[in-house]
């Protein structure tokens, strides 16, 4: 193997080599001087060729050391300020062109107080940041004051299939009652439903709704819904559900989705159509509409007076209140009083259930169903 040895002869461990890189010394070179410099500048007479006048301003060693520093090669005879450079002109776009509304320019809907007669209505939004529920009323319906329709309407994804489903539902469904021939009545509510369905995917916008619907005709009342909107009806003081919520978890709706190809699993403790939405029913949803239909249930009763009122409320009410429960809180306020409060009982519903931890949309609709008997 082959080896160096340096010996102390050697020119590296010679004293003036030494000294000259780790010492002062006499010998004086460029490199020496700007070395120098770095250190502190010696301090100059009267007589030196470089003092300058007495000012605020730095003399040029120190100019030399700052830009030494900052990576310019310059020596103290030629030293100088370092010019500003020339400004750029940058063309100036106007914002306005890429303005995008934000939330706190949209208008924000925080609740809905409707207090009519034979109805009332109060909606809460939940921690979302706009409401996404709807409700729609429409009383007198051909000149009849006993015919109406209602509806509550819990939008996902956005309140816009909610809000088309409340603004056309109603017309829909009437269109095909009047002429209902001898199809019958349950079918003239299901094309309407179908038919607003159809309508609103027309529009190419995205996000669903969930329905609950109640026509009010010649003494009998009918109760659709698509979704897990919620229908409770008051007998004599007893719940009675007149829907079915449509979800995932639901035996005959699972077979349904699987049957048409589709797959329902359960996430975080909730069932879901294609790991992605939990409910199975409604309006829109065009990207899962293979799936998800628009066709309702409906139930039909005839309106006797033991029928005392009926609910309409969104999942925001349902997921924390159950059926008598809300019955309970309605009922004291609304029957058997000289002055029916229905509104407050509709508030005190969606606090019940925001004070239980409801963070959803929370929409209630109490309607008086003795205002609607011949």
């Amino acid at each position: 193997m082959q080896c160096a040895v340096a010996v102390a002869s050697s020119p590296v461990f010679s004293p003036s080599r030494v000294s000259s890189i780790f010492c002062k010394s006499s010998v004086s070179s460029p490199d020496l001087r700007k070395l120098n410099l770095l250190r502190s500048p010696p301090p100059l007479t009267p007589s030196s060729s470089l003092s300058l006048p007495a000012s605020p301003r730095l003399h040029k060693q120190e100019i030399v050391y700052k830009e030494f520093q900052e990576g310019l090669s310059v020596t103290p005879t030629t030293a100088s300020k370092r010019k500003r450079p020339a400004k750029l002109s940058i063309p100036m776009i106007p914002v306005c062109c890429f303005a995008v509304d934000s939330p706190a320019r949209v208008e924000r809907l925080d609740e809905v107080e409707v207090e009519e007669e034979g109805y009332s209505v109060y909606c809460k939004r939940g921690r979302r940041a706009a409401m996404e529920d709807r409700y729609s009323a429409d009383v007198d319906l051909g000149g009849d004051s006993k015919q109406a329709f209602f509806g509550v309407f819990d939008g996902h994804g956005g309140a816009k299939a909610a809000d088309f489903a409340a603004k056309n539902i109603a017309k829909n469904v009437m269109a095909g009652v009047t002429k209902k021939g001898d199809e019958g009545i349950e079918v003239a509510i299901k094309n309407g439903y179908l038919a607003t369905d159809a309508e609103f995917l027309k529009e190419d916008v995205s996000g669903g709704s969930c329905c609950v619907t109640a026509l009010i005709r010649e003494g009998e009342l009918l109760v659709s819904n698509a979704g897990d909107c919620r229908a409770v009806m008051s007998r004599g003081g007893i719940a009675e559900a007149l829907t079915s919520d449509h979800r995932p978890s639901r035996e005959d709706e699972m077979d349904r989705i699987q049957t048409l190809g589709g797959y329902v699993d359960c996430c975080r403790g909730v069932w879901r159509i294609q790991g992605c939405l939990a409910v199975s029913r409604g309006i829109g949803d065009r990207n899962l509409k293979q799936w998800v239909t628009a066709e309702p249930e409906t139930k039909s009763l005839k309106i006797k007076p033991e029928c005392e009122f009926l609910i309409l409320a969104s999942d925001g009410l349902w997921d924390k209140v159950t059926n008598q429960e809300a019955v309970d809180v309605v009922r004291p306020l609304c029957i058997g009083v000289d002055k029916p409060e229905p509104f407050s009982a509709c508030k005190n519903l969606a606090r019940l259930a925001i004070r239980r931890g409801s963070t959803d949309d929370v929409s209630v609709m109490v309607i008086q169903l003795s205002h609607f008997l011949s």
